[in-house]
């Protein structure tokens, strides 16, 4: 009897220490196996929204120099030399004058000349009207003195001495605008820089024969003014060029990068979007030409620069972490009330469904559609479970993205992702 009362008493107190360890039991197994979620907070801070680019670095103007006469290059005379800066007026090269003064020196024989035959012909003119006076008076005297046929002889033979003279000025006139063809053409032969810039590029060299006849040759590329500015010629994506007409407008700057120096910035700003648009396997691009100062000649004509067009600039704002945008729950973990968000019952911001949605829809819904997007929901974890709240997003960068509206406040916690448990250790699991 004793025996069996000593059971009892160690039955009943098992079966009381089971009562009593089995909540905290039952705790301890609910927090083990709990998800563990990474989360990211609510900030307050400046947000500012870009458009990513690539273009190419340009001179503003390519200036092609060339020459209008023919003939081998001067040896004797040092060339502009690649990348040598000139003055407007500077001697780049000359062509061999030899030829071109020969020709000078025959026109102004000619025109020596054709004074010459003008002076003989006024000579001629002066004895012919003196004749006539001559005879004139002697006939007022004696009208028997000559006849009227010889008087006739006379008066056309001024005349006609008369248009000698008329012909003599005119081939001077012919005579001395070829001389001064050919004083151009010899000044011609010294190649001069019409602006002051950097030599791009020689075409030539000493000894070189060039001949004009057909096609003026190219001689040397000049850039001016290459210190004050270069334009870089960036290709934008139609989707993207509204963004870029109004970053224009509100004078946004654009600053980018080049490989030559990576760790360096440039500035510039937007000083034209041009209409010519380019297709390219059916993606439409317009040039965005962006101006930019050079003054230690870093940004060479041809270098690749990656810009970033600044179309949005907000100094205190309401940041919400891109990652907790970009979460979508497992719906075990989601509240009822939140459930019909992702099971599709309701309606979502997921930019897929917007696509597929908009191939059947009108203009008008598309664009109803697409000013939706901006709402979309974020995720705080609470009693266990996963709470949404709805968000109406802004300007965005390239980690945080402007709330407009929501019932969030900075300091919050948003969910990103999930920890993996493995030995009851959390272990971040990449989403």
């Amino acid at each position: 009897m004793k025996t069996l009362v000593l059971w009892i008493v160690a039955l009943a107190g098992i079966v009381g220490l089971s009562v009593a360890a089995y909540e905290p039991t039952l705790n301890y197994w609910k927090l083990r196996n709990a998800p563990q979620w990474r989360t990211a907070e609510v900030s307050r801070g400046r947000i500012v929204a870009v458009v990513n680019a690539s273009g190419t670095i340009k001179p503003v103007r390519s200036l092609t120099i060339g020459s209008f006469v023919s003939g081998p290059i001067d040896p004797a005379v040092p060339i502009a030399e690649y990348n040598q800066e000139v003055k407007a007026g500077d001697l780049l090269c000359k062509i061999d004058p030899r030829i071109h003064a020969a020709n000078l020196q025959r026109d102004m024989a000619n025109l020596e000349s054709s004074r010459a035959e003008l002076d003989r012909a006024k000579a001629q003119l002066e004895q012919a009207e003196r004749d006539l006076s001559r005879v004139t008076r002697l006939r007022e005297k004696d009208k028997t003195f000559i006849a009227e046929t010889e008087l006739d002889k006379y008066h056309y033979s001024v005349l006609t001495y008369k248009a000698q003279v008329g012909v003599a000025a005119a081939s001077v006139k012919v005579a001395q605008s070829t001389v001064d063809n050919s004083e151009t053409q010899l000044k011609y032969c010294e190649i001069l820089a019409p602006e002051s810039g950097i030599i791009i590029d020689r075409k030539i060299d000493p000894g070189q024969m060039l001949a004009a006849q057909f096609q003026t040759p190219e001689l040397f590329v000049m850039a001016p003014n290459l210190r004050e500015r270069v334009d870089v010629h960036a290709s934008v994506d139609e989707a993207d060029i509204g963004l870029i007409l109004q970053a224009r407008q509100q004078n946004l700057p654009a600053t980018f990068t080049v490989d030559a120096y990576a760790d360096e910035l440039f500035e510039g700003t937007i000083q034209e979007v041009r209409m010519n648009s380019t297709t390219t396997q059916n993606v439409v691009t317009y040039p965005v030409i962006v101006a930019a100062p050079n003054p230690d000649l870093k940004l060479l004509p041809g270098m690749t620069a990656n810009i970033s067009f600044q179309v949005g600039d907000h100094p205190d704002v309401v940041k919400i972490p891109n990652s907790a945008l970009r979460f979508f729950p497992n719906p075990a973990y989601v509240r009822q009330a939140d459930l019909p968000l992702i099971e599709g019952q309701q309606d979502r911001s997921d930019e897929q469904q917007v696509t597929q949605t908009e191939q059947s829809t009108s203009a008008r819904e598309r664009s109803e559609l697409r000013r939706e997007r901006n709402r979309r929901h974020v995720w705080i974890a609470e009693n266990g479970h996963l709470r949404a709240v709805e968000v109406v997003t802004g300007l965005s960068d390239s980690r945080f993205t402007e709330m407009l509206k929501g019932d969030l406040a900075p300091g919050d916690k948003l969910v990103t992702g999930q920890l993996q448990q493995v030995a009851g250790i959390g272990i971040g699991a990449s989403r």
